[in-house]
């Protein structure tokens, strides 16, 4: 069977698989089935059990545990006999599942003219052993008899040995069987605890980064503490960041460690880590706009355009934060293509507003300075957009990786290489707020680039507005009126006497 199948396997197969991947991917170690249902895909009806990436260990145990799962099927579905199957197979093993007869369409089960070539059991799964890795992939089975309605897999560990990304699937290839629920769970454990596999370094690195955020705020506070009565609103807003900053990583630090404990995500711990992150890069938006327009600097208030950056600052808040929760609390792969699209969407697009409005405005407050000829406050302000200039192109940059790598790892192969695109994030956003946090640190300098009454740029804006109208012609200067209205007169007399 097994060289009649090698013949089976095609490229094809990847594109099945994709659907398969695009079905799912949970993001728990305890995968629990609560009434889903088989869909229909190619000759097949699946459901998605799981996909993990899990580490093996000499010394310490990995595994993959089926703990009795059950399967109903209506009374109506029940006169006759069939079989549920359980598949699990390594990433790298995907081209030894299905096959097609006389290179027609790629198949999972067992096709009636598969069958005649005598290469598989018609209705079974095809599939062939691993030469990479042996007795892999997995399949077992459990029977529906004649007029059972439910039909139980019996507890089952399957051992790890080798280091991968595996994914579960329990599929039936009977079109007659129809509306099969599925009840139960598995616990899908690596050698240090119950974390995926993609998730695991990121517990070590929102630690580190919890620290990194003490020491930032030792130094600031410190700072704010010394000068305190020289702290502008400005730094006050960047207290609140550190503030939020530090809270964010420390919460998720707690949730990946009670995760990792007992398999279950803390909804509650991942709630709040996910809400204190979104007031954080909301207010870190908010900050870097006001700070453009030269608000505590150059300008008192923001004037009538406050209304229009709060509303900005919400719509954001808002967006991203429905779509962080999505990401963090809700299972990713239940959302479509198209769903995340439109999450993704107003997120971007409210970044890209942001970006344009910070630098339209810093480019205004810059020309100001300088036909001001305020040298102090234009060379914090240079060095500040020259900063987010860095910040932007290093974004682009990331960002175009990130899209580059997604869309080369279609599978999940470098899975142990994906938590450096999250963790990046949160280094260069840590990055960019200590270069705010060392341009504007209180001192007993800090009222320097504190606003000041003869600096009302909005005002001269005003004016400058207002131009004076040229005199006309036909308006004499009344000095002249006067002296001609006196001329006239004499003139007038002199008309008399000469008269």
């Amino acid at each position: 069977m097994t060289t009649a199948s090698s013949k089976l396997t095609s490229p094809k197969m990847a594109k099945f698989l994709l659907l398969l991947f695009i079905f799912g991917i949970a993001e728990a170690s305890v995968h629990e089935y609560r009434g889903q249902k088989f869909i229909s895909k190619g000759n097949s009806f699946v459901v998605h059990g799981g996909s993990e990436g899990i580490y093996s260990s000499p010394s310490l145990n990995s595994f993959i545990r089926i703990e009795r799962t059950t399967f109903r099927r209506p009374q109506a579905s029940s006169n006759f006999s069939t079989r549920i199957h359980a598949l699990v197979f390594e990433v790298d093993d995907r081209e030894t599942i299905g096959g097609s007869a006389y290179g027609g369409q790629r198949a999972v089960c067992c096709t009636q003219d598969l069958a005649k070539l005598g290469v598989c059991k018609e209705k079974e799964v095809i599939h062939r052993q691993s030469a990479k890795n042996p007795g892999w992939p997995q399949i077992f089975s459990v029977p529906f008899e004649v007029d059972e309605s439910e039909a139980t897999f019996p507890s089952r560990s399957i051992q790890i040995t080798k280091t991968g990304m595996y994914n579960l699937y329990f599929i039936h290839c009977d079109s007659a069987l129809t509306d099969v629920e599925v009840e139960g769970k598995t616990v899908w454990k690596n050698p240090t605890g119950y974390l995926p596999g993609r998730m695991a370094p990121l517990m070590k690195f929102y630690g580190y980064m919890s620290l990194a955020f003490v020491i930032l705020g030792i130094f600031w506070f410190s700072q704010y503490a010394r000068f305190w009565k020289e702290v502008l609103p400005v730094q006050n807003c960047i207290t609140l960041v550190i503030t939020l900053g530090m809270l964010e990583m420390a919460l998720w630090y707690f949730d990946f460690a009670e995760f990792n404990e007992t398999g279950v995500r803390p909804i509650g711990i991942t709630v709040w880590a996910v809400t204190f992150g979104t007031i954080k890069r909301t207010v870190s938006r908010l900050i870097l706009l006001m700070v453009s327009m030269g608000y505590g600097v150059v300008r008192p208030t923001l004037g009538g355009i406050t209304s229009k950056v709060v509303m900005l600052g919400a719509t954001f808040f808002v967006a991203s934060e429905v779509l962080e929760l999505v990401e963090n609390v809700g299972t990713i792969s239940d959302l479509s293509g198209k769903a995340r699209l439109f999450l993704v969407l107003p997120v971007g697009l409210l970044d890209a507003f942001f970006i344009l409005w910070i630098f339209n405005s810093l480019s205004s407050t810059l020309n100001k300075l300088q036909a001001r000829r305020i040298m102090g406050k234009l060379d914090i302000y240079r060095k500040f957009t020259n900063a987010l200039m860095v910040a932007v192109l290093v974004s682009v940059g990331l960002i175009c990786y990130e899209l580059y790598f997604k869309s080369h790892d279609a599978y999940n192969k470098h899975w142990q290489n994906a938590w450096i695109i999250p963790a990046f994030w949160h280094v260069f956003s840590f990055s960019l707020l200590c270069v705010i946090c060392i341009l504007w640190a209180p001192s007993q300098n800090s009222t320097r680039y504190a606003y000041s009454g003869d600096e009302d740029f909005d005002k001269d804006d005003t004016l400058t507005l207002i131009k004076p109208a040229p005199i006309p012609s036909d308006i004499r200067n009344p000095s002249d009126t006067i002296h001609g209205n006196f001329g006239s007169s004499n003139g007038d007399s002199e008309l008399e006497k000469t008269a």
